[in-house]
């Protein structure tokens, strides 16, 4: 039977305020990324969330962004490569110190927002998230948007590197994510959604905007947890990919 991995982003609560379902999300994907206190999250909030991960038989990831909860690190800001790799240390290095405290370990990293859009077109900005996550530890994983920078930084760290599509994103022509300020960028119907996951995961390719696909192997597909309808989006993908005779499963369990 075919595999293929269904994660979401997560943990994204931060004190009182709320982000999302997780405890309905993590009953529906395989992998969870955890915000690192970046853009979302906190100490409880980053231990809650692994611990939900460690009962559920999740992988578990981390998920750097820039420092700014204000925009929920979608907004980019001016910083080396250098003071990013910093950044993306300190994150991921807190959240791997939480989870070594309840007996549980990280499997991936994935850079989130802005900082995900900037490491996929900048060569630099993607080779210092790459360092950082060897420099953690050369067994993490590097979940990378498929066909961008960040995938190659991560091949030419030596990192095991897994290819990420979006089910509730749309594409451009080139394979990039459509900015989420233009129309039509975040999709909420969960029957497109759902179509999308199996045109990825049977190979067809990223689906695009206007029509087509753009060529491009995915190892691992992603709805948003802060997507409006996240839960029901989730469960149709799920769905979709199962009855067309998919195993969901973590795409780290497949590679220990």
């Amino acid at each position: 039977m075919p595999q293929i991995d269904l994660n979401c982003d997560a943990g994204e609560s931060y004190g009182d305020w709320k982000m999302g379902d997780d405890a309905a999300m993590f009953k529906l994907v395989s992998s969870v990324n955890i915000a690192c206190g970046g853009h979302a999250g906190d100490i409880r909030t980053m231990a809650d969330s692994i611990q939900l991960a460690v009962e559920n038989e999740l992988g578990i990831g981390a998920h750097p962004s820039f420092e700014d909860k204000a925009n929920f690190g979608r907004r980019r800001h001016a910083m080396s490569p250098v003071e990013i790799e910093r950044m993306v240390a300190y994150q991921v290095g807190g959240l791997a110190a939480i989870a070594a405290l309840q007996g549980a370990k990280l499997d991936h990293v994935k850079a989130h927002g802005a900082l995900s859009n900037l490491a996929s077109v900048e060569k630099e900005v993607a080779d210092a998230i790459a360092r950082a996550t060897r420099a953690i530890s050369p067994d993490l994983i590097l979940l990378a948007v498929a066909g961008t920078q960040l995938q190659s930084a991560g091949e030419r760290a030596n990192l095991k590197t897994i290819a990420e599509g979006f089910a509730d994103r749309s594409y451009d022509a080139t394979g990039q994510l459509t900015p989420r300020s233009q129309p039509g960028a975040v999709i909420h119907d969960a029957t497109l959604a759902a179509q999308h996951c199996v045109d990825m995961a049977t190979g067809r390719g990223l689906p695009r905007k206007d029509g087509g696909f753009v060529a491009c192997e995915v190892q691992s597909i992603c709805v948003h947890g802060d997507t409006p309808g996240a839960v029901a989006i989730t469960t149709a993908c799920r769905q979709a990919l199962e009855s067309t005779g998919f195993e969901v499963t973590s795409f780290a369990s497949k590679l220990d």
